[in-house]
């Protein structure tokens, strides 16, 4: 069998990479994240407050970064958004953002959105997010973007289960307000983090009893396996992708911070891998969404095997010559990939109306 990426060459970099796509690597490079990424000099057993302090750098660098990605990409037109305030089961605040096509006929598909940034970064509000959430809304469906308590940056810190709990809130507010806005049935979408939390929702929902007012979930490139410092035979990508724009290193980092005593490692609602077969058993239908370049690859394909043997009806995407989240990230450069993706969720929710 053929060897790829950095099994095929310890020393290869996106911007060496065949498979990349020229465009994402270009853009990459302003920012030097087509290379090999510098080392965090940083172990996953470091006292709490130094990884806290990495996840608020990370934060704010890379966020930086990604403003400057979605500032430079074209506004969707024809939505509106608006922002309601609901109490989640803490007694805490979770701001909601509603984003609604302006030309809405009747009632259309509900889709609640999960952020990226492993469960520890990164905002509903912030601009990226925004952008996605406004061209999701675009293609007919109402997009509801929760800001959930992360487990570090500005918005943490919060272990698991806020974060959980607070998507939990939303997707249930949003399920019991469905008349009010609109929409005639449910899906929750996420990537990355917001992946796992997609995933972990549906496992909190099956065991609290409310799977049904979930009529399908989207996961993309889902962080999930919290194996990434492991030797695993099973996930190649870890090893074949690592560095490419996200580190392995940096993924365990962000995951300490979500499970900061590793307790919940066996958990489904923590970490959605670890879900047995019969709790993959009954969940509603499934896009699994990775990415060629990813590390994270092989975690989301594997968890998209196992639904299909446990009986779940699923759909296995993936996104040729991207890094981890290319598809969303870089929409002023890959409109036509950025696009394909939007429009995969928009049909997926479509295609669950009765």
């Amino acid at each position: 069998m053929a060897a790829y990426g950095r099994h095929a060459d310890p020393e290869s970099t996106l911007a060496t990479d065949p498979r990349a796509d020229p465009r994402m690597v270009k853009a990459l490079a302003e920012f030097g994240l087509d290379g090999r990424m510098p080392p965090v000099p940083l172990a996953v057993d470091a006292p709490l407050e130094e990884r806290l302090a990495f996840a608020t750098m990370s934060e704010e660098g890379m966020g930086a970064i990604f403003d400057v990605f979605a500032q430079a990409a074209p506004a969707a037109t024809g939505v509106t958004t608006t922002t309601t305030t609901i109490t989640g089961d803490d007694g805490n605040d979770i701001t909601l953002f509603i984003t609604r096509p302006d030309d809405a006929d009747g009632s259309v598909p509900g889709v609640v959105h999960l952020h990226g940034g492993g469960m520890a970064i990164g905002s509903a509000g912030d601009t990226g997010y925004m952008r996605l959430r406004e061209h999701l809304a675009a293609t007919g469906v109402v997009v509801v973007g929760v800001e959930f308590r992360n487990s570090g940056g500005k918005l943490g810190p919060h272990a698991f289960p806020a974060g959980l709990n607070d998507c939990a809130a939303a997707v249930r507010w949003a399920a019991a307000n469905s008349t009010e806005l609109g929409i005639t049935h449910l899906i929750v979408a996420g990537e990355s983090g917001g992946g796992n939390l997609t995933l972990t929702v549906a496992h909190k929902a099956k065991r609290e009893g409310w799977l049904d007012e979930i009529a399908g979930l989207y996961a993309q490139c889902p962080y999930i396996s919290n194996r990434w410092l492991e030797e695993c035979e099973d996930l190649p990508s870890l090893t074949e992708n690592d560095e490419y724009f996200v580190t392995c290193h940096q993924l365990a980092l962000l995951g300490s911070l979500y499970d900061p005593t590793n307790s919940h490692a066996d958990d489904a609602t923590c970490w959605a891998a670890v879900a047995t077969d019969d709790e993959l058993a009954g969940m509603p239908p499934h896009v699994i969404s990775v990415n060629e370049l990813d590390p994270l690859r092989d975690e989301g394909l594997q968890y998209y095997r196992r639904l299909l043997q446990a009986g779940v009806p699923a759909v296995g995407r993936m996104v040729a010559g991207t890094c981890h989240g290319g598809d969303l990230l870089l929409p002023h450069v890959m409109p036509e990939v950025f696009d394909a993706s939007i429009r995969d969720v928009s049909g997926f929710a479509k295609s669950l109306g009765s």
